[in-house]
C-alpha cells in the first residue's frame, strides 16, 4: 500500500489549513458538550454504593425501578451490565444514617419481591462523598502536572516552540477525547483517568519521533523552506506512525470487544485517544510550529551525537 511506503509524497501541510478548522470545530464542540451536558462521572468521583445483582431470569427495568422506588430509593439509578439477567444498581450519597450492609440488604430485598429463585448480589462497592471530591481534584491534578512535565522536558530536548506544538496538540487530544466522552456520556471512571493519561504518553511518543525526523532534516534540507521540511518530515515517519496505531487499536478493539463491560470506558477511551493522537502528530503538533515560525536557525546549536570524538586527532 502506497500510504504504508516510506517514499509517499503527501502533501500534508498544503492542507494545514482545513485540519486546524476542523480541531478548532471539534474543540469548540468538546467545550460545549462538556459545559452542557458534562461528564457521567461514576462512582469513583460522585460517592454512593454500587450494587451489582444477578436475576434468574432477563427483569424488566421498569419494574427494577418500580421495586427500587417503592423501598425509598427514588434516587436510584439501575443498569443493565453484561448480559440482560445482570443489573448495576447505583444510589447516590444519602444523608441517612444508615451502613452499607443495611441499605445493600434493602435493595435486595426490594428486587427478591416476585421473583422466582433467588436475585444473587455479585458486588457492592461504597465510595463516600469526600473521596470522591478528592479524586476528581487528583485526577485533575495528574493531567495538569502531566502537561507541564512534557512541556519542560520537550523544551529542554528541542526547543520552546517544540514545547508549544507537543503541549497543544495534547490538549488537543485529552479536549476532544473528553468531549467525545460527555457527548456519548460514557462513564468517567477512574480508569479513565488512567486512559487519558496513557493517551498523552502515547500521543507524546509519535509527536516525539515527529520532532526528532524535523530536527535532523533542517540541518539536512538547508535549501528547504520549513513547510517543505515538516512535510517531508511527516512523509518519512508516517509509515512508522500509521504502522503503530494501527497495531495498538488492534489491541484495544479485542480489550473492548471481550474485555468485558468493567473496562469498555477504558478500552473506549483509548480507542478514541490513539485515533485523536495519531491525527494531532501529524497536523496539529506540526502546524503549530509552522505558526510559530520555527526555521533552520532555531536548530543551528544541535550538534550531531559522537561530533566531538570524531574530531579527536
Amino acid at each position: 500500500m502506497k500510504i504504508l511506503s516510506r517514499k509517499t509524497h503527501i502533501d500534508f501541510m498544503g492542507h494545514r489549513k482545513i485540519a486546524f478548522a476542523l480541531s478548532a470545530v471539534l474543540m469548540v464542540l468538546s467545550v460545549v458538550s462538556l459545559a452542557t451536558r458534562g461528564l457521567n462521572f461514576g462512582l469513583d468521583f460522585t460517592g454512593g454504593m454500587l450494587i451489582e445483582v444477578s436475576f434468574p431470569s432477563p427483569p424488566r427495568i421498569s419494574d427494577v425501578r418500580a421495586k427500587l422506588e417503592s423501598a425509598g430509593l427514588k434516587d436510584a439509578v439501575v443498569q443493565t451490565f453484561g448480559t440482560a439477567s445482570d443489573i448495576v444498581v447505583r444510589i447516590p450519597p444519602r444523608d441517612e444514617d444508615e451502613s452499607d450492609a443495611t441499605l445493600s440488604t434493602v435493595v435486595l430485598g426490594a428486587l427478591q419481591q416476585d421473583v422466582e429463585g433467588d436475585v444473587v448480589m455479585r458486588r457492592v462497592e461504597f465510595v463516600g462523598p469526600q473521596v470522591g471530591e478528592e479524586l476528581t481534584e487528583q485526577g485533575i491534578l495528574a493531567v495538569v502536572y502531566a502537561l507541564i512535565g512534557i512541556f519542560l522536558y520537550v523544551m529542554v530536548r528541542f526547543q520552546w516552540r517544540f514545547s508549544v506544538g507537543a503541549v497543544t496538540a495534547l490538549i488537543h487530544d485529552v479536549l476532544i477525547s473528553m468531549g467525545i466522552l460527555s457527548a456519548l456520556q460514557i462513564e468517567f471512571d477512574l480508569t479513565v483517568v488512567a486512559a487519558l493519561l496513557a493517551v498523552i504518553g502515547y500521543s507524546l511518543n509519535d509527536t516525539i519521533v515527529l520532532f526528532d525526523r524535523i530536527r535532523e532534516n533542517f540541518p539536512r534540507l538547508r535549501k528547504d523552506t520549513p513547510i517543505q521540511v515538516v512535510n517531508k518530515s511527516v512523509n518519512e515517519t508516517l509509515a512508522r506512525t500509521l504502522m503503530t496505531s494501527m497495531t495498538t487499536l488492534l489491541v484495544l478493539f479485542a480489550l473492548f470487544i471481550f474485555g468485558g463491560k468493567i473496562i469498555h470506558s477504558f478500552a473506549f477511551t483509548l480507542i478514541v485517544g490513539v485515533v485523536v493522537g495519531t491525527y494531532s502528530s501529524i497536523f496539529v503538533a506540526s502546524t503549530t510550529l509552522l505558526q510559530l515560525g520555527v526555521s533552520k536557525f532555531d536548530l543551528l546549536q544541535v550538534e550531531k551525537e559522537g561530533a566531538t570524538a570524531d574530531d579527536r586527532p
